[in-house]
């Protein structure tokens, strides 16, 4: 082998370490993408709720906003929104969950809006059980609790899932793990190694108890449908799936979105009848991890 060749091969072999290297470092810039800022829920059309702070296990402040269902007679949606943005880009979910009379919790993230800290998988958990742990004291009976996660937020849903009581579970362009997502777009580096936040929603999927629905458009680049169907295919009935020809992943509000959600929770229509809090409380059971 020339000299030639050799320096080629080395300096691709440094610039090759070097770009993993980057992507090590830096890897939670390109996952999580959030904007900062005071927001208030009637800034983006959402007059009837209130901005609630929580405090997450580890001493982080939280805002959520709040609207609860009227009466406490029909259940509570709780939105882990995805990997960009806040939540006031997920208004107009909001908006039609209301519009059908349901309760509506969208769950805030350390690192977004004006939260402080920075995302983390672990914190991200911790985050959305400190949401779950504030309906309790509203309330709510977990049971009379809906999961909805959209895209990162699935991963969040899925973990949340397998600890506590809920009446029903949604994912919105859900992907089987991170590493899997992130192997879509690079496949010539070996993100398997490299990823710390994995979300490995495909091997607790089997776990969720609660009534599921997957929503997943079948043009979808950023997720690809086939994690949204392998995901499918590992979780236990009851489950249900709307694989939504002409949908990307950011468009599926243009594509019928809230009717395929609304349907599957009006079949679901028991999740009102379930127990309430204060029977919960009285057997033991309230919206604290699943025996």
């Amino acid at each position: 082998m020339g000299a030639r060749v050799i320096w080629l091969l080395t300096a691709f072999l440094v610039a090759y370490a070097g770009i993993c290297a980057l992507m090590f470092i830096f890897q939670r810039n390109l996952q999580y993408v959030p904007e900062r800022g005071v927001l208030v829920p009637a800034d983006w059309g959402l007059g009837d709720f209130r901005t609630v702070t929580v405090t997450s296990a580890d001493g982080v402040g939280i805002d959520l906003w709040y609207a609860p269902a009227e009466g406490l007679t029909k259940p509570t949606v709780v939105l882990f929104h995805g990997n960009g943005g806040h939540m006031g880009y997920r208004a107009d979910k909001a908006l039609a969950l209301r519009e059908a009379g349901y309760g509506v919790l969208l769950a805030g993230y350390r690192g977004y809006g004006p939260n402080d800290g920075s995302p983390t998988e672990q914190g991200l958990y911790a985050d959305g059980r400190a949401a779950l742990d504030f309906l309790v004291r509203e309330g709510v009976s977990g049971q009379r609790v809906v999961l909805y996660g959209e895209s990162l937020g699935s991963g969040v849903a899925v973990q949340l899932a397998t600890e506590r009581r809920a009446g029903a579970v949604i994912l919105e362009a859900p992907f089987t793990s991170i590493p899997d997502a992130a192997a879509v777009h690079y496949p010539w580096l070996p993100v398997r190694g490299l990823i710390h936040d994995r979300y490995d929603s495909l091997s607790k999927i089997a776990d969720i108890a609660a009534p599921l629905l997957i929503v997943h458009g079948e043009l979808d680049r950023v997720v690809p449908i086939r994690l949204g169907r392998a995901l499918f295919a590992k979780a236990e009935e009851p489950k249900a799936a709307a694989w939504v020809p002409g949908a990307g992943h950011n468009d599926l509000m243009d594509h019928g979105l809230m009717r395929y959600v609304t349907d599957f929770l009006h079949r679901q229509s028991g999740v009102a009848d379930r127990p309430t809090i204060e029977q919960e409380r009285a057997t033991g059971t309230a919206i604290v991890p699943r025996p």
